[in-house]
């Protein structure tokens, strides 16, 4: 940023909740964000103020299982009753930034917004209340999917009590193996008595490219998107998700020289992608560390013309 405006094609280390207020009223064509879900997976996960000794520290076997479930979440159930204000907590939290979202969006523009399962019906809830439309809720279908639910039987046998660890056999403690994730996606509404095709000629957006996102997802319009994991999409954050991804959701969405959001941009992958694309794009983070990892992958994309489309912006 430069005197408080906000520049395309920038990198931006800060709170998204003030940065975002420095864009101009109606100047984006898409957001598209991978949001911090709300279950604890590292400190920047940590939307609630519910916390006690146990959270987020790590077991022996969370240590043996490497790069998954590093630290310790809380149980379903809560440790106390103050956990029970957790969804409610995140819901606050997504409204705290969902109504700059939807007032720098065109009118017919998409938010598409990758949300944990558990947690997704609040940020859902948070966004129809700031005035979107929620459109669709895609799934994303992941290749590989961590599955640690424990034995119960194993549980009963610890204490001694065989006769109940046979009479549970075969039953475990958690959940299903989570095998995708869901993308809400959502619209702002354009103008009363117009329709899409008058808005597509007006702000451009509204209608999704077909063709476009077909590209990526297995030649098919499904909302069951199966798009794997490359080597390049692992490693550079916790939460990563595949560059094609990205893409898809950006040709499904926009089309050349529209301009990008991504107030949660993480590791930079939507950035990327939208570079690539020949989009414009702003990226925010409140993680330095992050931010640094974004530009990095920016300023190393091969193609000069790309290249040249970047500057970096850290408060």
């Amino acid at each position: 940023m430069i005197n408080g405006i906000v520049r395309l094609n920038s990198v931006i280390f800060g709170d998204c909740r003030e940065i975002l207020k420095n864009v101009e009223s109606e100047s984006i064509h898409l957001m598209l964000s991978d949001i911090p879900y709300g279950i604890g997976i590292d400190d920047w996960d940590v939307l609630h103020s519910n916390t006690n000794s146990a959270f987020l520290g790590a077991s022996p076997a969370q240590l043996k299982a490497g790069c998954v479930f590093k630290k310790r979440g809380k149980p379903l159930n809560g440790w106390s009753q103050s956990d029970r204000l957790i969804p409610e907590q995140y819901y606050e939290w997504c409204l705290s930034w969902a109504q700059d979202c939807f007032r720098i969006l065109k009118p017919g523009a998409s938010a598409i917004v990758f949300a944990g399962r558990r947690l997704a019906h609040r940020c859902i809830c948070a966004f129809e209340d700031v005035g979107f439309t929620y459109k669709d809720m895609l799934a994303w279908s992941k290749e590989r999917a961590a599955h640690r639910a424990q034995r119960l039987s194993i549980v009963y046998r610890k204490r001694g009590d065989e006769s109940s660890a046979d009479k549970w056999h075969g039953w475990k403690v958690g959940n299903l193996r989570p095998t995708y994730e869901p993308v809400l996606w959502f619209v702002k509404p354009y103008k009363i008595g117009s329709t899409i095709a008058d808005n597509m000629l007006s702000n451009e957006v509204g209608a999704y490219n077909e063709i476009g996102f077909m590209k990526y997802a297995n030649n098919s319009p499904n909302n069951i998107v199966n798009i794997p994991s490359e080597c390049s999409d692992i490693g550079l954050h916790p939460t990563q998700k595949p560059l094609k991804l990205m893409q898809a959701m950006i040709e499904l969405t926009t089309r050349k020289g529209h301009v990008i959001v991504d107030p949660f941009c993480g590791s930079g992958t939507t950035l990327v992608a939208a570079a690539l694309l020949g989009r414009k794009y702003i990226g925010i983070d409140i993680d330095r560390t992050y931010c640094n990892t974004a530009i990095n992958r920016l300023e190393n994309l091969k193609d000069d013309n790309e290249k040249n489309l970047f500057t970096s912006c850290l408060l």
